[in-house]
C-alpha cells in the first residue's frame, strides 16, 4: 500500500520524466494520472484514501484474559488438590525469602490461577466462575481419582451443567457448561 508521500513522490518523478521527453504537463496533471496508475477515480479519492490507510490506529484499552488469586495456607493441602487432584501444572513459584509465604503460578488447559500465602493478596472463601467445554470428561477425571475430600458431581442449574469445587481452604472454582 502507498503512502500519500509516495504517491506525490511519484506524481513529481513522472512529471520529471515527461518533461525530458519534451511533454510538460502540470503538478496537478501528474497527480490525476498517479491516483488513475493507483486505481483511483482522482487525486482527491485517492489522497482521502491514502491518507486513512497511513493515519496511525487509534489506541484503545484491551484486557487479556484475568488470573484469579486464591487464599492458600498450607503449601502441601494446596499442591495435593490443585496439582494431583485438579490436574494444573506449577508456571512460576516465589518466596522472598526460605520459609516466607509462597505465590503458586498454575495452570491447565488455558486456565491459569495463582494461589497466595501472603494474607494481604486475597480473601478465603472466593469463588471462581470459569466457563468450559466437556465438562462430563472433567467430571469423570475428578470422580475416577477417588479423592479422599470430595467426589463433584454436576448439577444441572438455570444456566448451564456446573460442577462444583471447593479447596481445603474455603475457596470454590465453578466450572460451567452453558
Amino acid at each position: 500500500m502507498f503512502s500519500i508521500e509516495q504517491a506525490k513522490q511519484m506524481a513529481k518523478q513522472l512529471r520529471a520524466s515527461l518533461e525530458e521527453r519534451n511533454q510538460a504537463v502540470s503538478h496537478s496533471t501528474a497527480l490525476e494520472l498517479v491516483a488513475q496508475q493507483l486505481g483511483y477515480k482522482d487525486w482527491n479519492t485517492a489522497s482521502a484514501m491514502l491518507a486513512q490507510v497511513n493515519t496511525p490506529p487509534v489506541p484503545s484499552i484491551t484486557f487479556d484474559k484475568p488470573v484469579p488469586i486464591l487464599r492458600s495456607f498450607d503449601e502441601a493441602k494446596a499442591r495435593e488438590f490443585y496439582l494431583d487432584f485438579l490436574g494444573f501444572s506449577v508456571e512460576f513459584e516465589h518466596r522472598f525469602e526460605a520459609n516466607l509465604p509462597l505465590y503458586l503460578g498454575i495452570s491447565r488447559d488455558g486456565l491459569q490461577l495463582h494461589l497466595s500465602e501472603h494474607h494481604g493478596d486475597a480473601s478465603p472463601g472466593a469463588t471462581v466462575f470459569v466457563p468450559m467445554q466437556n465438562i462430563e470428561l472433567l467430571r469423570d477425571e475428578l470422580q475416577g481419582k477417588r479423592y479422599g475430600y470430595g467426589r463433584p458431581d454436576i448439577v444441572q442449574q438455570g444456566w448451564g451443567k456446573e460442577l462444583q469445587v471447593h479447596d481445603p481452604f474455603g475457596n470454590r472454582i465453578r466450572f460451567c457448561q452453558y
